[in-house]
């Protein structure tokens, strides 16, 4: 152990009980101070952007008119689309999280080999295009499809299996990273005090599980209600999200106080649910004795059987829509040709594009690049300091606030942020319309919060009795930070660095807002392609979804492959 046994003065450097000092000085003040670089990041980036679209719809003449908020609230088609956006995301949500427990445990519980890979397939449908996992499916059980037989198509079944396609990632990835560091000593000993397996799960292992599984429904239910590229199109004119008819009202019927009173609604519900989440997993968490990944997987035995099945129903649910994007990817006039892959290295293939797919993949890897890089400067200050437990309520008020304010993003509608960044991102002394950084910066935006969430119930798990008996010892607040979290810390940097890029090659959302002509990413072009008649144009979108897809599982298998996917969440 490299801490000092000397004391050196224990009672001066330990923390006031009950007067929340330790933020106050030393790493306190520091990540406080350092705390203002995120905020400002957020306040000129999502706060201003989204004010600027809210007051073109609350002060259309230069003063405060709130008639629109009855007008809007009362037509028949909002209330039915609040309706089918609220039960849709909870059903959404419990599927996810009822396929997602077993998967996780096959994945971060047991040893056999493979894992690594079924990691990463797992993963894959999550950094996804939204809008290519709708048309996945709909080719998937469309009429002429391998599962037309079924009558799905144009009902709201098959946005419910989207909604669990993409977000199977969210859960195992977090329930999964926080249960493959579980010391299973305790499950085996309550095991030999006579307890029964459904019993062991009950009062052991469910209970620490709680802060993972309420961080990742919280997450699948935003990533639900605010899915965009799916529900528009799965959906069609029948079945409507809040996002999709503020993109209605915004580019389409251009109500801009109907898109703001919509906004508005949405985040008021982030905002609560994300304030009941955080109150839910305060309550429940505890320093949790986390051991090495070797130590906590074992290899499958009978009992997993069931495990393992649902396992393998993920597995093929997985890979059915993903094997029909690649089969009419490789497809044209009945025959089998690569010739779809070939065009996407032609710039004149198509009038649709400026550029080619190629030269695409180029724009989408520099601007991930960047937008990791950005995301995870401004994750690691937030998630150190939202993992922090003041004792003072005060300050535990403080980061609680802060760290309902880092996951906004992830529950306002991408169109309200996207448009909003040209509205007010236009004049000096931020006149960035023409700047190619505001792709990397909207991508950063998005990725931010998955960086935070990675990271910082990793840290929350850390014992903060294990620094103050470092600082008892006579270490610095420093060095006693230093030891204590950088050992649980390393792989989940890279594992969120992984996640980040990985994300940012697939955002969609606000990226379609601000992407150049000439500078488009793979999904602008993919969209593009995909809104576009024609047999070719179609070809070329399933090529340039699958050459996504394979970037994406080359992240995530690389991560992987280091061991860095075993620790850390969502």
């Amino acid at each position: 152990m490299s801490v000092s046994t000397a004391p050196r003065e224990p009672a001066a450097r330990a923390p006031a009980r009950g007067r929340g000092t330790a933020y106050l000085t030393g790493p306190g003040l520091t990540l406080g101070l350092a705390t203002l670089v995120p905020l400002a990041f957020l306040g000129v980036f999502f706060v201003l952007p989204v004010s600027g679209m809210l007051a073109r719809g609350f002060f259309p003449d230069g003063g405060l008119d709130l008639s629109a908020v009855p007008e809007v609230l009362g037509r028949a088609r909002t209330l039915r689309v609040l309706w089918f956006t609220l039960w849709s995301s909870a059903a959404g949500t419990v599927l996810t999280l009822a396929l997602g427990l077993p998967v996780a445990f096959v994945l971060y519980r047991l040893r056999f080999p493979g894992r690594g890979l079924l990691r990463a397939l797992v993963v894959m449908p999550f950094v996804l295009p939204t809008v290519v996992v709708g048309v996945m499916f709909r080719s998937l059980l469309s009429a002429g499809g391998p599962l037309g037989s079924l009558g799905w198509d144009g009902t709201w079944v098959p946005i419910l299996l989207a909604f669990v396609f993409f977000n199977l990632a969210v859960v195992v990835r977090t329930v999964g990273g926080m249960w493959e560091g579980l010391d299973r000593r305790a499950e085996e000993s309550a095991a030999t005090l006579g307890a029964t397996p459904w019993q062991v799960w009950r009062s052991v292992t469910l209970p620490a599980l709680v802060p993972a599984v309420v961080s990742a429904g919280t997450l699948v239910f935003l990533f639900c209600s605010t899915a965009f590229g799916v529900v528009l199109t799965l959906g069609g004119l029948r079945y409507g999200t809040i996002e999709t008819e503020i993109y209605l009202l915004t580019t389409q019927l251009l109500d801009l106080r109907g898109a703001a009173v919509l906004s508005v609604l949405q985040l008021l519900a982030v905002v609560g649910m994300l304030a009941l989440a955080a109150r839910t997993r305060r309550s429940r968490e505890r320093g949790l004795k986390r051991v090495g990944a070797r130590a906590a997987a074992r290899r499958p035995g009978r009992s997993d059987i069931p495990a393992l099945v649902a396992t393998g129903l993920a597995v093929v649910f997985v890979l059915l829509p993903v094997g029909s994007l690649v089969v009419r990817s490789l497809r044209r006039q009945g025959g089998w040709t690569l010739a779809n892959y070939r065009m996407l290295t032609d710039p004149g293939s198509t009038p649709v594009l400026r550029v080619s797919v190629a030269q695409a993949v180029e724009n989408s890897l520099r601007t991930a690049v960047d937008a990791t890089v950005l995301a995870m400067v401004l994750g690691v200050v937030v998630a150190l300091v939202v993992s922090r437990r003041p004792r003072s309520r005060w300050w535990s008020g403080v980061v609680s606030t802060m760290d309902g304010v880092f996951m906004l993003p992830l529950g306002i509608s991408a169109v309200t942020v996207g448009f909003g960044f040209l509205i007010t991102l236009d004049r000096p002394p931020l006149d960035l319309r023409t700047s190619p950084v505001l792709v990397p910066v909207a991508q950063a935006m998005v990725a931010l919060p998955l960086v935070v969430r990675t990271l910082a119930p990793v840290l929350r798990s850390v014992d903060p009795r294990q620094r103050e008996a470092a600082v008892a010892l006579g270490a610095g607040p420093w060095r006693a930070a230093w030891t204590t979290e950088a050992p649980v810390l390393a792989r989940p940097l890279l594992a969120a660095t992984g996640f980040a890029f990985a994300v940012s090659l697939g955002e969609f959302g606000a990226t379609s807002f601000l992407a150049r002509p000439d500078r488009p990413t793979v999904p602008v072009v993919i969209y593009q392609l995909i809104s576009r008649p024609g047999a070719e144009n179609l070809g070329m979108a399933l090529a340039a979804s699958v050459v996504l897809a394979l970037l994406t599982v080359v992240v995530m298998g690389v991560v992987e492959r280091l061991r860095v996917g075993s620790v850390g969440a969502f």
